[in-house]
């Protein structure tokens, strides 16, 4: 298992040459979430909460599919 530091760098190494647009922004979501007591939901945009009503909704219907389903579905 890595340790703490090591992790850290290979986060930094990856965060270097990430250019994502996207993904970056969501970095700094997070990351201005642990520096301000904000709740992280304030900082979604309105699709981003759509999408995760949507996920939650889809639990409590039980319209779900199982890791394992998924994995041989796609030949995982």
């Amino acid at each position: 298992m890595m340790g703490h530091n090591a992790v850290k760098l290979e986060l930094i190494e990856w965060l270097a040459k990430l250019e994502d647009n996207e993904t970056i922004e969501y970095l700094k979501i997070v990351k201005d979430s642990k520096t301000t007591n904000n709740d992280w939901w304030n900082d979604l945009t309105e699709t981003q909460k759509s999408g995760i009503e949507r996920g939650l909704s889809d639990i409590k219907e039980g319209r779900t599919r199982s890791h394992e389903d998924v994995k041989n579905k796609y030949g995982l």
